[in-house]
Protein backbone atom coordinates (compact mmCIF):
# COMPACT_ATOMS: atom_id res chain seq x y z
CA UNK A 1 0.00 0.00 0.00
CA UNK A 2 1.32 3.41 -1.03
CA UNK A 3 1.96 5.58 1.90
CA UNK A 4 1.40 9.12 2.28
CA UNK A 5 3.13 11.65 0.39
CA UNK A 6 6.05 13.75 2.63
CA UNK A 7 5.00 16.72 0.46
CA UNK A 8 2.87 19.48 1.95
CA UNK A 9 -0.46 19.88 0.61
CA UNK A 10 -1.88 23.44 -1.59
CA UNK A 11 -3.00 24.56 1.76
CA UNK A 12 0.15 23.84 3.69
CA UNK A 13 2.39 25.55 0.59
CA UNK A 14 0.82 28.42 0.68
CA UNK A 15 0.91 28.98 4.36
CA UNK A 16 4.86 28.30 4.06
CA UNK A 17 5.52 30.91 1.17
CA UNK A 18 3.06 33.30 3.41
CA UNK A 19 5.70 32.79 6.66
CA UNK A 20 8.55 33.00 4.00
CA UNK A 21 7.30 36.77 3.14
CA UNK A 22 5.46 35.84 -0.27
CA UNK A 23 2.51 37.81 -1.02
CA UNK A 24 -0.50 35.64 -2.04
CA UNK A 25 -4.04 36.70 -3.64
CA UNK A 26 -6.66 34.81 -5.84
CA UNK A 27 -6.04 34.69 -9.26
CA UNK A 28 -9.47 34.46 -11.35
CA UNK A 29 -8.34 33.41 -14.87
CA UNK A 30 -7.29 29.68 -13.60
CA UNK A 31 -9.77 27.44 -10.97
CA UNK A 32 -8.40 27.46 -7.99
CA UNK A 33 -5.23 29.53 -8.70
CA UNK A 34 -3.13 31.65 -6.70
CA UNK A 35 -1.05 34.36 -7.36
CA UNK A 36 1.99 34.42 -5.53
CA UNK A 37 4.76 37.29 -5.68
CA UNK A 38 7.81 38.83 -4.04
CA UNK A 39 10.17 41.27 -5.62
CA UNK A 40 8.44 42.29 -8.71
CA UNK A 41 8.41 38.77 -9.62
CA UNK A 42 5.34 36.20 -9.30
CA UNK A 43 3.95 33.26 -10.69
CA UNK A 44 0.05 31.45 -10.32
CA UNK A 45 0.35 28.21 -8.48
CA UNK A 46 -3.08 25.82 -8.97
CA UNK A 47 -3.84 22.43 -6.79
CA UNK A 48 -3.55 19.43 -8.76
CA UNK A 49 -6.00 16.58 -7.57
CA UNK A 50 -4.11 13.55 -6.45
CA UNK A 51 -6.30 10.93 -4.71
CA UNK A 52 -9.89 11.11 -3.66
CA UNK A 53 -9.58 13.52 -0.81
CA UNK A 54 -9.19 17.26 -2.70
CA UNK A 55 -7.67 18.40 0.85
CA UNK A 56 -4.26 16.40 -0.40
CA UNK A 57 -4.01 18.35 -3.49
CA UNK A 58 -0.59 19.06 -4.97
CA UNK A 59 1.02 22.53 -6.27
CA UNK A 60 1.46 23.10 -9.72
CA UNK A 61 2.59 25.89 -12.23
CA UNK A 62 -0.51 27.66 -14.13
CA UNK A 63 1.45 30.28 -15.32
CA UNK A 64 5.68 30.17 -14.79
CA UNK A 65 7.37 32.88 -12.91
CA UNK A 66 7.96 36.34 -14.63
CA UNK A 67 8.02 40.10 -13.78
CA UNK A 68 4.58 41.79 -12.50
CA UNK A 69 3.28 43.97 -14.72
CA UNK A 70 0.18 45.91 -13.86
CA UNK A 71 -1.05 42.62 -11.82
CA UNK A 72 -0.36 40.25 -14.68
CA UNK A 73 2.76 37.79 -14.88
CA UNK A 74 4.50 38.96 -17.92
CA UNK A 75 6.39 35.96 -19.82
CA UNK A 76 10.14 36.49 -21.13
CA UNK A 77 10.84 36.60 -24.76
CA UNK A 78 13.92 36.02 -26.47
CA UNK A 79 14.33 38.18 -29.40
CA UNK A 80 18.52 36.27 -30.25
CA UNK A 81 19.40 40.36 -30.14
CA UNK A 82 17.07 41.12 -25.93
CA UNK A 83 14.90 39.85 -23.61
CA UNK A 84 11.30 41.31 -23.65
CA UNK A 85 8.74 41.29 -20.53
CA UNK A 86 5.69 40.39 -22.80
CA UNK A 87 1.89 40.87 -21.52
CA UNK A 88 -1.29 41.14 -23.40
CA UNK A 89 -1.37 44.58 -23.40
CA UNK A 90 2.16 45.29 -23.38
CA UNK A 91 5.57 44.63 -24.63
CA UNK A 92 8.56 46.16 -22.62
CA UNK A 93 12.41 45.52 -22.74
CA UNK A 94 13.84 43.45 -19.90
CA UNK A 95 15.98 45.11 -17.76
CA UNK A 96 19.01 43.35 -15.84
CA UNK A 97 17.68 43.86 -12.43
CA UNK A 98 13.76 42.34 -13.75
CA UNK A 99 16.20 39.35 -15.13
CA UNK A 100 17.82 38.85 -11.46
CA UNK A 101 14.06 38.98 -10.11
CA UNK A 102 13.00 36.66 -12.20
CA UNK A 103 15.34 34.24 -11.67
CA UNK A 104 15.84 34.58 -7.25
CA UNK A 105 12.20 34.32 -7.23
CA UNK A 106 11.76 31.12 -9.60
CA UNK A 107 14.99 29.71 -7.55
CA UNK A 108 13.14 30.37 -4.20
CA UNK A 109 9.98 29.22 -4.93
CA UNK A 110 10.92 25.92 -6.74
CA UNK A 111 12.98 25.27 -3.51
CA UNK A 112 9.61 25.93 -0.99
CA UNK A 113 7.20 24.22 -3.30
CA UNK A 114 9.65 20.81 -4.13
CA UNK A 115 9.51 21.65 -7.94
CA UNK A 116 12.38 20.21 -10.00
CA UNK A 117 14.97 22.58 -10.72
CA UNK A 118 17.24 21.85 -13.96
CA UNK A 119 20.76 22.83 -14.13
CA UNK A 120 20.09 25.10 -16.86
CA UNK A 121 17.64 26.81 -15.26
CA UNK A 122 19.93 27.66 -12.27
CA UNK A 123 22.59 29.20 -14.06
CA UNK A 124 20.62 32.11 -15.31
CA UNK A 125 17.16 32.79 -16.39
CA UNK A 126 15.80 30.90 -18.95
CA UNK A 127 13.08 32.71 -21.42
CA UNK A 128 9.61 31.18 -22.00
CA UNK A 129 9.41 31.96 -25.66
CA UNK A 130 12.34 32.12 -28.46
CA UNK A 131 11.76 34.33 -31.28
CA UNK A 132 14.78 35.15 -33.52
CA UNK A 133 14.48 37.64 -36.22
CA UNK A 134 15.79 36.13 -38.90
CA UNK A 135 14.20 32.77 -38.74
CA UNK A 136 11.03 34.40 -38.57
CA UNK A 137 8.80 32.75 -41.46
CA UNK A 138 11.29 30.87 -42.85
CA UNK A 139 9.80 27.99 -42.23
CA UNK A 140 6.96 28.90 -45.13
CA UNK A 141 9.00 30.04 -47.57
CA UNK A 142 11.52 26.92 -48.16
CA UNK A 143 9.67 24.01 -49.59
CA UNK A 144 9.99 20.22 -47.71
CA UNK A 145 12.91 18.38 -49.16
CA UNK A 146 12.62 15.18 -51.60
CA UNK A 147 13.41 12.37 -49.27
CA UNK A 148 15.69 9.86 -50.71
CA UNK A 149 13.85 7.15 -50.19
CA UNK A 150 10.46 8.41 -51.97
CA UNK A 151 10.24 8.37 -55.97
CA UNK A 152 10.84 11.71 -57.79
CA UNK A 153 7.84 12.97 -59.61
CA UNK A 154 8.52 12.65 -63.55
CA UNK A 155 7.03 15.57 -65.57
Amino acid sequence: MKGKSTHPNFDQTLDLLRARGFGTESYPDVPGGVLVSKGGAGAVLAPVPVGDDPADAEVAFAVHPGVLVKGEVGRLVDRGYQKFIKTSQYELPASASQLQAIHGFSEELKQLIGAISLYNESLGTTSDLYEYDRLMGREAAEPEPAQPWERAERQ
